[in-house]
């Protein structure tokens, strides 16, 4: 198992990070992909990953990272990217959730991102909350660019729309969670070969460990698991499928 988006430089994953790993190792997660927030974070992922054959990283600025960054940042990540530790870029995108960022500098920072993606030919992971639509309008532009919507939170209408436009989905503890009817209803409409399981760690911990307040890439088979009950599939078959996903997407075997 493969979790794909975990935030392993926060302080509390960090400062655990042996252990973080080994409880993942124990669960069955093996592989762990760590996601950048802004330049800094960037270079603290790469340097977190290197020597671990088990961690990867992806690099780019989030969008509530908007007004701590600059648009030149995006020009150190090119060089920043050419490591072998870093499969996409990201996470980038659209947050109207928290609009603490203008949605015009959003929209630059998104535009640039997803340019120097296509200009390496690298894979990108899109944070996009309360902004399906506007984020699915802006990648019109950039049809080469393979992507992953990221802890998807939406509605079957918006899942259709990723799914038709060729993009992946990837789903965290929300879909585990018992009033989330909706977020299942929408999950079943993605192709198989179109998910991931992710966590987030540290945050949104999945049931029934939803009470614990850090949650950890070990916690991402509760997460399969769910899932894979959902498509009427055995824990391991569908484990053997989302790794599949996650190796073509991001080129790691």
């Amino acid at each position: 198992m493969i979790d794909t988006h975990c935030h392993l430089t926060d302080p509390r994953l960090k400062d655990q990070l042996d252990q973080v790993i080994e409880r993942a190792r124990l669960a069955g997660v093996n592989r762990i992909i760590t996601i950048a927030t802004n330049l800094a974070d960037a270079q603290d992922a790469i340097s977190l990953c290197e020597n671990r054959a088990e961690l990867s990283c992806v690099i780019g600025i989030h969008p509530n990272y908007g007004n701590e960054s600059m648009l030149e940042d995006i020009d150190l990540m090119r060089g920043l990217a050419l490591h072998p530790k870093v499969v996409a870029l990201g996470e980038m995108g659209l947050d109207y959730h928290w609009d603490t960022v203008p949605r015009d500098r959003q929209l630059a920072f998104f535009e640039k991102q997803l340019a120097l993606a296509a200009e390496m030919s690298m894979p990108v992971v899109i944070h996009s909350r309360e902004a399906i639509l506007d984020s699915l309008d802006v990648m019109k532009s950039f049809p080469t660019v393979r992507a992953v919507f990221h802890s998807f939170t939406g509605t079957p209408d918006e899942v259709s729309k990723i799914v038709e436009a060729g993009y992946f989905v990837g789903f965290t503890g929300p879909v585990t969670y018992k009033k989330n009817d909706e977020l299942r209803d929408a999950a079943r409409l993605v192709p198989i070969d179109r998910i991931f399981v992710e966590t987030d760690a540290p945050y949104l911990s999945p049931e029934p460990v939803r009470a614990q307040r850090i949650n950890e890439p070990a916690h991402v088979m509760h997460i399969a698991q769910k899932l894979a009950e959902m498509f009427g599939m055995l824990l391991e078959d569908f484990d053997a499928q989302t790794t599949r996903n996650a190796e073509s997407f991001f080129r790691w075997k």
